[in-house]
């Protein structure tokens, strides 16, 4: 446990972070799921309207670096290729 005063604030810090970080990260994956749930019972318009959702989840996720930058792009892109892909 932490004695100093700063790592006792240290600790509340990362705990809060962690909190926000782990819902983050949860939201992205229910996203996901459900778009793969859309795309698999062939509902490839509600699909499309739930991409502006993951989307923005997924860069404010990078902009915080919750995930790395890269990793949101290659998700976005792998979720758009899903979409066009998809039979109609």
């Amino acid at each position: 446990m932490p004695i100093t005063k700063s790592a006792k604030k240290a600790l509340r810090q990362s705990l809060k972070r962690r909190v926000l970080n782990l819902r983050k990260k949860r939201k992205i994956k229910a996203l996901k799921k459900e778009i793969k749930s859309l795309i698999s019972k062939k509902k490839i318009e509600e699909a499309k309207k739930l991409l502006p959702k993951i989307y923005k989840a997924l860069d404010k996720a990078a902009k915080t670096n919750v995930i790395k930058k890269n990793k949101a792009k290659r998700l976005k892109s792998k979720i758009a290729k899903m979409l066009s892909g998809a039979p109609k």
